[in-house]
Parts: structure tokens; C-alpha cells; sequence
């Protein structure tokens, strides 16, 4: 996580490295040195520094949902009757281990958590909801939105 004390550590050239790699991971060390004007050793050589102090988390290929089949993305508002740290715990391992949520936030207001779904059509819905989800004893509401259209998905920090 960037905070605003470590993002002071931050020089320019290191900015534009993590830009430059948000927009496009898959480019090459050398042509990542050419786009920053850096040899690739020294290139090379702030990334590894840049991963060691946590700046990267994580390098990933975001694939096309719906060309692999995955027409329906939904968020899902889901109410608990628990507040206890163990159960809760206990409903987030449950929602970490089903492959269809994308993101799970806790969140304040009405809803205890939303989630971000991805599933293939309406039947997957309706078995996501009424035997994953809901199996677990603890949740009390749910609400579910679908999304016809998505606007914007992107996964680059502002700075």
C-alpha cells in the first residue's frame, strides 16, 4: 500500500516505472528501459527495489470475461446477523474460498459486505445465491445488482 509518507520516497523516474508498468506489465525489461530512458540493469534494478519495499504486490494477465463465458458480473449486497471477529472471520474464508466472487469489501451502512461476481448466466446466479451464499447460516439480506454495461474497469492508481 502507497501511503502518502512512503510515496514522498518516491522519485520521479520510479513514478513513471510503476505507470508505465500499470498500463502495460507485459513489456520486456528493455523496452521498459527505453520508455523511461534508463539502462536495463539500472531498469531492473529499481523494480526489484520497488517489489522488496512493496510497491508491487502482484503481476497478473486480466483476462475478457465474457469471451471465456462470463456474461453476468454482479455485485451483491450481503447482511450478516454476526459481529463477532471469529464468525466473521469465519463467513470471509467461506466468500475467499468461492471462485466466482472477484472482491469481497466489508463495508459500512445497511450492508455488511458487497461482492463482485462473475458468473455465466442466470442459473449460475440462482445457484451461487441459493446454495453457495446463502448455505451460510449467518447471513440475514441480500441484495443483488447487475451490471448491463460496464463503463469504466481499471485496475491503475491515480498518482
Amino acid at each position: 500500500m502507497i501511503d502518502s509518507l512512503t510515496n514522498k520516497e518516491l522519485d520521479e523516474i520510479d513514478k513513471l516505472l510503476l505507470r508505465t508498468m500499470q498500463s502495460d506489465a507485459g513489456l520486456s525489461n528493455v523496452d521498459l528501459a527505453k520508455k523511461v530512458n534508463l539502462s536495463p540493469p539500472a531498469t531492473h534494478g529499481r523494480i526489484k527495489r520497488l517489489e522488496n519495499e512493496g510497491y508491487i504486490n502482484n503481476y497478473v494477465t486480466i483476462l475478457d470475461r465474457e469471451k471465456l463465458g462470463f456474461d453476468l458480473l454482479c455485485f451483491i449486497y450481503v447482511k450478516t446477523s454476526i459481529h463477532q471477529t471469529e464468525q466473521l472471520e469465519a463467513f470471509e474464508g467461506a466468500i475467499i474460498s468461492m471462485t466466482e466472487v472477484l472482491e469481497c469489501h466489508h463495508i459500512t451502512g445497511e450492508y455488511d459486505f458487497l461482492l463482485k461476481v462473475v458468473l455465466k448466466d442466470s442459473k449460475d446466479l440462482k445457484n451461487f445465491i441459493g446454495n453457495k451464499l446463502s448455505s451460510h447460516g449467518s447471513i440475514s439480506g441480500i441484495q443483488t445488482s447487475l451490471s448491463y454495461e460496464e463503463v469504466k474497469s481499471t485496475t491503475a492508481l491515480p498518482f
